[in-house]
């Protein structure tokens, strides 16, 4: 514990940040596990093979115990820790700790790529991993309630960010004939066999379901519509936010489709409007029900953002008002005797 890795600042993953402070208590640590072995490198190899060992031992600890493996330069101690993870992910059939356990997994792919740290078997432990969450994600997001599905939404984030991490780090094409779109006929089958696409694969099929809580939903529209495989956000929005629809699942669905921010809705008018429409339609004692979820929504914005929003209100509210003063009577007259007429009053 006398070095913290921090957040390094830059782009690259190659520069690494540590803050160090040793610590009188540290030489008795040290004291302690000689034990283990003669050298800091051969104890904490002994070390992480009696974790990986104990029972019982989470799914969460034993990708934790890769990465830090992976960190300490521990080459020695890795087969056996990724054995113990392989059998363990084979056998946990909560699809929930699978998505907990993902990101870790990616990470440790990723940064022991970057070091040189051999880790054979990580990449298919990956890929297994990803593959059960994808079989098992559409049973797991069906019949929840407010606070499952919090906690799901959280696990599709983290999901969806390693699936990118795990995508760009796959890139490159095998070679092979040319495909009908241009690409080559390796490229093309490793686009439609990249975990992008399986993972965005299952999405597309569970946003479509209509037993959907409306936390997820919104969220699984929102990623979709950024990756470019929805054309049809807006009419989607409109549907959740129907007259037919409870107030405080139209909330939960806003809510999900606006997580990470709302530059969307700055550069959106149409589905500006179908929030705005349905914020104003809704009648006091329902605004006052959804109220908090609306502030926990809207409050996750930064500043910019939300002034950004309330400008584009007051400039359609502008708009529709100059609309209104233009209109042309002399063209409108004909319809103005026409509901006159229905309505049985003379015009003038």
């Amino acid at each position: 514990g006398w070095g913290t890795p921090g957040q390094a600042r830059g782009k690259g993953t190659f520069r690494e940040t540590w803050t160090l402070r040793w610590c009188p208590e540290h030489d008795l640590a040290l004291i302690e596990h000689a034990a283990l072995g003669t050298t800091v490198p051969a104890a904490a190899t002994q070390r992480a093979r009696g974790l990986a060992g104990t029972e019982p031992v989470a799914l969460a600890e034993l990708t934790s115990l890769v990465e830090q493996c992976l960190l300490a330069e521990l080459p020695d101690a890795l087969p056996e820790v990724l054995a113990a993870l392989s059998a363990k992910a084979a056998l946990d059939t909560d699809v929930t700790h699978l998505m907990a356990a993902l990101p870790a997994m990616v990470r440790a792919h990723r940064y022991g790529d970057v070091r040189g740290t051999p880790a054979e078997g990580l990449a298919a432990i990956v890929r297994s991993m990803l593959d059960r969450i994808c079989v098992g994600l559409p049973v797991a997001a069906t019949g929840m309630d407010d606070e499952a599905a919090a906690g799901l939404l959280k696990h599709v984030d983290g999901v969806h960010s390693a699936v990118a991490l795990l995508d760009a780090g796959a890139q490159g094409g095998t070679g092979g004939p040319p495909a009908e779109d241009g690409r080559s006929g390796g490229d093309a089958n490793a686009e439609a066999g990249s975990p992008r696409r399986r993972w965005l694969g299952t999405l597309r099929g569970i946003s479509d379901r209509r037993d959907l809580h409306g936390l997820i939903e919104g969220r699984l529209t929102r990623i979709l519509l950024d990756c470019g495989e929805l054309d049809d956000a807006g009419d989607r929005m409109s549907r959740a936010m129907s007259r037919g629809r409870l107030p405080a699942r139209a909330a939960a669905w806003v809510e999900g489709f606006l997580a990470g921010g709302g530059l969307l809705l700055v550069h959106d008018p149409r589905l500006l409007g179908l929030v705005d429409g349905w914020l104003t339609g809704l009648s006091s004692g329902q605004f006052t029900d959804v109220l908090p979820l609306l502030r926990r929504t809207f409050g996750t914005f930064a500043a910019p953002e939300r002034r950004a929003v309330g400008e584009r209100l007051r400039s359609a509210g502008r708009d529709a008002g100059e609309r209104e003063e233009t209109v042309d009577e002399r063209r409108a007259a004909p319809a103005v005797a026409t509901v006159l007429a229905i309505l049985g009053t003379p015009s003038r």
